[in-house]
């Protein structure tokens, strides 16, 4: 019997905001410049809140917010680095997401992006992927997923960190 997630996939269950942010800071502590999180979900299912964990973790004291109408966020470290937030649901496309120059973005630190599958072709094919899904007021379901040598070593870590082994 094979297993029904693959090595390049972890499932975890966040049964409140708190944890949601925790799991993310996890994730977070771990991004490097050029790193790529493409998060996919529904209205309400917990991916500002995950970023909130990220960018914490990753080493921001900026608060974090939904850049829906401004469509990319930066959050700064103290050693310069920028984590840049951007929130594809008002794009068009991957045309106008390339015109953001998401590569200078992924030159100064992570790109986290929410609605990813909106502009799929701008984005690195090497990346984490997380599937986020409502399960009720106070859990909510995440996928992660790895494309490519680096995100899958990444993801690995991460394995480690929420459950201690690889």
């Amino acid at each position: 019997m094979s297993p029904i997630l693959d090595p390049h996939s972890l499932e975890i269950i966040s049964r409140s905001t708190e944890q949601t942010r925790r799991v993310g800071m996890r994730l977070g502590a771990l991004l490097q410049s050029g790193d790529v999180v493409g998060m996919v979900g529904d209205l309400g299912a917990g991916k500002t809140t995950l970023v909130q964990g990220i960018a914490a973790g990753w080493g921001s004291l900026d608060p974090v917010s939904s850049p829906t109408f401004v469509l990319v966020n930066v959050y700064r470290r103290l050693d310069g680095r920028r984590l840049s937030h951007l929130d594809a649901y008002r794009l068009s496309g991957s045309a106008e997401a390339i015109d953001l120059d998401l590569e200078s973005m992924l030159e100064r630190g992570p790109l986290v992006v929410e609605w990813a599958d909106r502009i799929e072709d701008a984005l690195p094919g090497d990346r984490i992927s997380v599937n986020l899904e409502w399960l009720d007021e106070t859990q909510r379901q995440f996928l992660f997923s790895a494309r490519g040598d680096h995100h899958q070593v990444l993801l690995g870590h991460f394995r480690k960190q929420i459950f201690g082994v690889s």
